[in-house]
């Protein structure tokens, strides 16, 4: 049986996909929500938000995550990144899961990714999850219904969470998978309910896709200023690092919360919803992500909750660090009402340093800008990948590793060419520890960072002194109004400045490891940029 509108010459039957129960196609939030909760898949919360639990897998399984080697991308996969898996495994696995399938009832959703129609992706995404639609309708784009009849599908994903795989039939890892065809434009993915696999498995998509067409794909958030999209700034980081938090100022326009493309006509966001962490999250500090999570249709994702009450609790991670919510972008009050920016303006890239050393903000030349972007510093937060427990210092080039098929210096050669033609602003923020470690110091106070940000972004910052940091090399400001002096130099934060040089001299050699991978590839300035 089918159920909801769609193209009549491109239903599931047309793509192989037979024997199945119900189809429901395109339904919009309320049915979502209606059949989420019939069936058993969660819990109505307050204000019609859906609440939900993800089992084992509460983060992305990125070792479980593969790219079907073929002739036609051979050459173009970084394939020290991107685990292979042979055509005719892939070919197993397809077989395998869509005999898994019959008999069932599926939801499939028909999306646009990416805000500029002449870039974006039409993407089909079956699920066996009525809730999984309801995500991902909110994290992609949503056609108009009359669009929908014509709808094709460039690439299909299929999620299917009661279907296990098998490591030696299917050339995986374990009995969980997510593999990429980009042959076939087929995206498979088992044996993992954690949303977030759908969303990743697109920006993947796209992250191969754009460079290709001299687009710069980026896993940032970005806004502008009020009533001038000219003045765009972007947010490069991982997850933990403050993307939606601090995008979501409410003094700018909201353009997006994590992935985005620079055209040469612009800024624009990938998706039409906002996936937010929700640990710790509070009516005071963030009232309009906080807000979201008793909206009507709103996921909320792996939180503890009282069972007669429905209320949240935001500081209990017992079922993981990575709770988070999926909402649509409109419920956002300040968002842009299309998604689009101009050239940006100030480039941030945003590192949460778990070893303290890293001042709050920093001023980076382009040559600097583009050895931080290879670089991609960070530390994992718990919970976003399976067996993160504690902050991990990683490495994860162009801020986002897990999410980029091509070689890094594909994406730092485009966004080198980009910050030379728009001459854009770059700055290093640090949103870990100061005073200390982790376990030793704190995190860093989110209104300094704030404030930081605002004289970064107005322009302010640019009339500071700023001092050279010796272990980097970058331009530090010695004085930024209303923000404590102390905090702007880390090695007066610690009790011991000795320890604090020690640190730093850690973690100055582990950055010259990491980058030498990437010195047969780059430009001299940049080799010259790499340590101050």
């Amino acid at each position: 049986m089918t159920i909801g509108r769609v193209n009549p010459a491109h239903r599931l039957e047309d793509q192989g996909i037979i024997g199945l129960g119900t189809v429901h196609y395109n339904q919009i939030e309320p049915a979502l929500v209606e059949a989420a909760v019939q069936r058993g898949e969660g819990r109505l919360g307050k204000g019609g938000a859906f609440l939900v639990s993800t089992g084992a897998r509460t983060g992305r399984s990125p070792k479980d995550k593969f790219v079907v080697r073929t002739p036609a991308v051979e050459d173009s996969i970084w394939w020290e990144n991107n685990a292979p898996m042979t055509p005719e495994a892939f070919d197993l696995l397809h077989a395998d899961m869509l005999a898994h399938m019959k008999g069932g009832d599926y939801f499939v959703q028909d999306l646009y990714a990416g805000a500029d129609p002449e870039l974006r992706l039409d993407v089909r995404v079956v699920t066996e999850l009525a809730w999984h639609g309801l995500f991902i309708r909110h994290l992609l784009r949503r056609p108009a219904a009359d669009e929908l009849p014509g709808f094709v599908p460039e690439f299909t994903i299929i999620n299917c969470p009661t279907f296990k795989a098998d490591p030696a039939r299917h050339g995986c890892r374990s009995d969980t998978v997510i593999a990429l065809n980009f042959e076939k434009k087929l995206i498979l993915i088992g044996n993992t309910a954690y949303a977030g696999e759908n969303k990743k498995s697109v920006f993947t998509l796209l992250n191969y896709i754009l460079p290709g067409k001299g687009v710069m794909a980026m896993h940032c958030s970005a806004n502008h200023a009020i009533d001038n999209p000219e003045d765009t700034a972007v947010f490069f980081g991982l997850s933990g690092t403050g993307k939606t938090t601090l995008s979501a100022d409410p003094s700018r326009t909201l353009i997006g919360d994590d992935e985005h493309g620079w055209s040469d006509r612009g800024t624009f966001n990938f998706e039409g919803g906002c996936y937010a962490k929700t640990i710790n999250l509070s009516a005071e500090a963030e009232p309009e992500i906080y807000a979201t999570t008793s909206k009507f249709g709103t996921v909320v994702e792996n939180m503890v909750f009282d069972p007669d009450t429905l209320e949240l609790d935001f500081e209990d991670n017992s079922l993981t660090d990575n709770m988070r919510c999926a909402y649509p972008l409109e419920y956002i009050s300040n968002a842009s009402p299309n998604s689009l920016g101009g050239h940006p303006k100030n480039i941030i890239m945003l590192t949460c340093d778990a070893f303290g050393v890293l001042p709050p903000i920093a001023r980076l030349t382009p040559a600097q800008a583009m050895y931080h972007f290879l670089s991609g510093f960070t530390s994992k937060t718990p919970g976003t990948e399976q067996g993160v427990t504690e902050p991990t210092p990683t490495f994860s080039t162009c801020f986002g590793a897990p999410f980029m098929p091509r070689r890094p210096e594909a994406y730092g050669k485009l966004l080198q060419a980009k910050i030379a033609e728009h001459g854009a602003d770059c700055w290093l923020v640090n949103t870990g520890w100061t005073g200390g470690a982790f376990g030793v110091g704190k995190r860093m106070p989110i209104k300094a960072t704030r404030a930081l940000l605002t004289a970064a972004l107005d322009g302010s910052l640019n009339g500071a002194t700023f001092r050279k940091d010796p272990n980097f090399g970058f331009e530090v400001p010695v004085s930024v109004p209303g923000v404590d002096d102390k905090l702007l130099d880390p090695r007066q934060t610690w009790a011991d400045g000795a320890a604090y040089d020690s640190q730093a001299r850690k973690l100055v050699e582990m950055f010259s490891k990491n980058f030498a991978q990437y010195v047969p590839h780059i430009d001299d300035d940049v080799k010259a940029a790499a340590i101050g």
